[in-house]
């Protein structure tokens, strides 16, 4: 099949980098996070806007990386990448000379970065701490490739980053979650010597459920006062 009119091929070397993001990368955060919520059948719990992302993400000042919220995203360039010490988390060399690849959504997803870098992925992740092990750890919120981008060890790379950081810094561990369906992500996971946990379940407040504890809160404090 014949790649759409407005494709971009990449073939030959191209050279992947994960990096942190900053503010110029939230439009392409938000649509990489959309683009997953598609993916994982979820649309209607998709409530992000480009305005959150950015105060919750960059604020100002921006904390040191991996000690809050910390957002990585993966860029693919034509041409090679020099590594930046403050700002590149790794980088490998893809060779595509026996399989060009085909991305048609190149153009929205044009780096900020320039040079013809294309965004293919993120990662969010942030601190949590285990009791039972008295040490901090990472917490993988997303992790996420564009579809023309997979299968080419991306993903294993960038969750392989984000551990190495973790082991780097004396954590104890890193943790996500996985959807029980995703056979392909579960045997990716344990491929990478991740145990995957059936016996936790995932307990969750928001939205209203979560609104009405403000109320009593607010009930309760008033309470005090009156006494």
């Amino acid at each position: 099949m014949a790649a759409p009119a407005n494709s971009t091929t990449f073939s030959g070397d191209v050279w992947a980098e994960l990096r942190l993001a900053d503010a110029r990368d939230v439009p392409h955060i938000h649509r990489l996070i959309h683009h997953m919520a598609e993916f994982e059948l979820l649309t209607d719990l998709f409530a992000a806007t480009e305005e959150l992302l950015t105060s919750t993400l960059f604020p100002s000042p921006t904390p040191p990386p991996f000690t809050s919220f910390t957002a990585l995203v993966l860029d693919l360039s034509p041409t090679p990448i020099l590594p930046d010490s403050s700002s590149t988390i790794a980088s490998r060399r893809l060779d595509l000379s026996a399989s060009p690849l085909a991305d048609p959504e190149a153009a929205t997803f044009a780096s900020p970065r320039g040079g013809g870098r294309v965004t293919a992925g993120f990662v969010i992740c942030f601190p949590n701490y285990s009791t039972f092990l008295s040490k901090p750890g990472l917490y993988v919120e997303d992790i996420f490739v564009r579809a023309p981008w997979r299968r080419r060890g991306l993903g294993r790379m960038m969750l392989s980053a984000v551990a190495g950081r973790a082991a780097e810094l004396g954590m104890g561990r890193v943790e996500w979650c996985v959807l029980d369906w995703n056979k392909n992500a579960i045997d990716f996971y344990e491929g990478m010597g991740a145990d995957v946990l059936p016996q936790w379940r995932i307990c969750r407040l928001a939205g209203a459920a979560l609104d009405k504890y403000k109320v009593s809160q607010k009930e309760a404090a008033g309470g005090k006062a009156a006494e």
